[in-house]
């Protein structure tokens, strides 16, 4: 069963239980006329669907890596039920749109809803974890091979088993221990790193599978389909010529015309409430309301960069720092704006006017990129596209303070760059409204 089919039947699955609750309510509370009740109910409820399988989207209820029946399953599967409870009863009772105030109705539907879905969701992991696995021959002894093998033993659910594991010398000098593994167990893919293919040809037990339902997939790109992101230490040059090098005009083309729009309309939009963030921090943090930085861009251009202040006027008195995530040189309004995201609204102007995008990598200051291009491989290559508001690492990984956590982005940024796509954008925007709430860990 694919991956893609899975989230199919998920998706199908979380709508019919909205239909199936919805109708056993109303069978419940009118038995005399569901079917003049249903269709009552129908569209006023149903409106709420879409926001459903978005908030279930945004809390990765759809990702196989967290199908698991734990406790951080079903808390999460809970507090996105209650979340949309909230939407749902602030709309009914505060904006009588559609001329029904259903509180018995809307009580029994979510408990309902609470009820199956905790039925469903636990029935489908349960089926997904003990489902038929792909064997996987596992070579290699770099700290990639590692973390694939630790990923793969904790997490059951993603249809993996490693029957074993050897390391490159040991497929290199042990033919007859390859040959008794395959014999001996049903494999289904060999995962090694690309530099080790040179040796397949070199043992007839692997040669002769090869065109019997054996995969032999690269260590980088197993580990790249199951982390979302690149292994910086697995790849070289030839990498970027095969996976970056290839323009998307039409891709550019829409996406830009689409920020051209979608700023100018949030910009009006949204200027009472610049006008108010503005009046607020001049009335109570003293200093400029805005906060203009030098950034890097697309092709390593220097651009300045608008946000609304959020640290004092001396906070970079010793030079340049990586800002925290609690961070002392933060003022009070300026740590609620950081928290919010608010203090990024300026930053419409810079998509407006071409400097960043929505989503791409974040923009860095060029103190920073200067001393990373020079520690971490390929850095650099984040800067073939605009940088953005908000992106792929941003959404899955915490708050980057230090080389390390810039090394982690960056496989991350890569493995935008390589799948980069309008539905991709479309989806790390609406995942990033679980940013102002949860922070990545």
């Amino acid at each position: 069963m694919s991956l893609r089919f899975k989230k199919i039947i998920l998706f199908l699955g979380d709508i019919a239980i909205f239909f199936a609750s919805l109708l056993l309510v109303i069978s419940i509370r009118y038995p005399e006329k569901i079917f003049e009740e249903f269709s009552i109910h129908f569209i006023p409820f149903s409106f709420f669907l879409p926001l459903w399988l978005i908030i279930l989207y945004i809390s990765n209820l759809y990702e196989q890596k967290i199908l698991k029946n734990n406790a951080e399953f079903f808390k999460t599967l809970s507090l996105s039920l209650i979340a949309w409870a909230i939407i749902f009863i602030i709309f009914f009772y505060f904006i009588p749109f559609f001329g029904i105030s259903p509180k018995t109705n809307l009580f029994l539907l979510l408990l309902f809803m609470f009820i199956f879905e905790t039925l469903w969701r636990r029935i489908f992991n349960s089926i997904v974890y003990y489902q038929s696995y792909s064997n996987i021959l596992l070579i290699g002894s770099s700290e990639t091979s590692q973390k694939i093998y630790d990923f793969l033993r904790n997490n059951r659910q993603l249809g993996y088993r490693v029957i074993e594991w050897l390391n490159a010398e040991e497929m290199k000098n042990s033919e007859n221990s390859i040959e008794k593994i395959l014999s001996e167990n049903k494999i289904d893919a060999i995962i090694l790193p690309e530099n080790s293919k040179k040796h397949l040809s070199k043992i007839s037990a692997l040669y002769k599978r090869l065109n019997l339902n054996l995969d032999v997939e690269n260590t980088s790109d197993f580990y790249e389909r199951i982390f979302q992101k690149v292994p910086l230490s697995e790849i070289e040059d030839v990498w970027f010529l095969d996976n970056l090098a290839k323009r998307r005009k039409a891709y550019d083309l829409i996406k830009r015309l689409g920020e051209i729009v979608f700023s100018v309309f949030l910009i009006f939009f949204l200027s009472p409430l610049f006008i108010f963030i503005f009046l607020l921090l001049k009335i109570f943090s003293p200093g400029p309301a805005l906060y203009h930085q030098v950034r890097v861009g697309k092709n390593e251009k220097e651009f300045i960069l608008y946000k609304f202040r959020s640290m004092k006027k001396d906070a970079e008195k010793n030079g340049p720092e990586w800002a925290k995530q609690k961070d002392s040189r933060q003022t009070k309004i300026g740590s609620f704006l950081r928290k919010t995201h608010l203090d990024e609204l300026p930053q419409l102007w810079n998509i407006l006017k071409g400097d960043i995008s929505f989503v791409g990598p974040r923009p860095e200051r060029p103190e920073f990129v200067k001393n990373l291009k020079e520690i971490i491989p390929f850095y650099e290559t984040r800067h073939i596209l605009k940088p953005g508001v908000t992106g792929w690492a941003q959404i899955n990984y915490r708050y980057g303070s230090s080389i390390e956590d810039a090394y982690e982005k960056l496989e991350y940024d890569l493995f935008y760059i390589k799948h980069r796509s309008l539905g991709k954008d479309l989806g790390i925007i609406i995942k990033t409204i679980k940013t102002l709430f949860v922070t990545p860990e």
